[in-house]
């Protein structure tokens, strides 16, 4: 959980300041306005945590340090590309987060965590992977495109990736637990369904 959490709050703190910067980049097209608010915006998060006396991983002072060191770049060079390719970085370092095998099978039901555990792992891997693509597409698009057409092309591909990857490994474990359950003897069929409130002659 803590690995998946982890990695969850990093995404988030870094899409949130990323954002900041580019709506207003995008209504103003003052880079040094955009980029110093997005900073502000990074900072408050972090500050948010500390009043409330929440615990703060290294990965999201590591954000927030991105944050920082992106926007002074930006600002130094009045090119936005420094903000845009930050999310590469966040996107790599959660893929190496869920490079830890297993990390998928504490989210699954107790019956997919006893039928399916391999078949998690894999699917894990194809999150991480996943993570690591991305981060290569968004450097891409930041240093091939303008603003505007990373703001377009980044939020599809963010969110049909995901889809995605999040079906496929979803009726893979699916498919291969119907087959594998179907295959077992009665008495273990039986066991592992009780697992899920459900009886042999239930459809696994």
């Amino acid at each position: 959980m803590k690995h998946f959490l982890t990695a969850a709050r990093l995404l988030a703190l870094d899409l949130a300041s990323t954002l900041v910067f580019l709506v207003l980049y995008l209504l103003t097209h003052n880079t040094a306005l955009s980029v110093g608010l997005g900073i502000a915006f990074g900072v408050a998060q972090i500050g948010l945590q500390l009043v409330r006396r929440r615990p703060i991983d290294t990965m999201e002072w590591l954000s927030l340090f991105l944050v920082v060191a992106a926007g002074t770049a930006t600002l130094l060079t009045h090119d936005p590309r420094f903000v845009l390719i930050k999310p590469s970085v966040i996107y790599a370092i959660v893929g190496v987060v869920m490079l830890k095998p297993g990390w998928l099978k504490r989210y699954l039901p107790e019956i997919a965590q006893t039928v399916v555990p391999d078949v998690a792992v894999v699917v894990g891997y194809a999150w991480a992977g996943l993570m690591f693509v991305s981060a290569a597409v968004n450097a891409f698009i930041a240093l091939t495109c303008d603003v505007a057409t990373w703001a377009v092309v980044m939020p599809i591909y963010g969110i049909v990736s995901k889809v995605v990857v999040f079906l496929s490994g979803f009726v893979a474990m699916r498919l291969i637990a119907r087959r594998r359950i179907r295959a077992m003897p009665t008495a273990e069929r039986d066991a592992v369904l009780a697992l899920d409130g459900r009886t042999a002659t239930a459809s696994p």
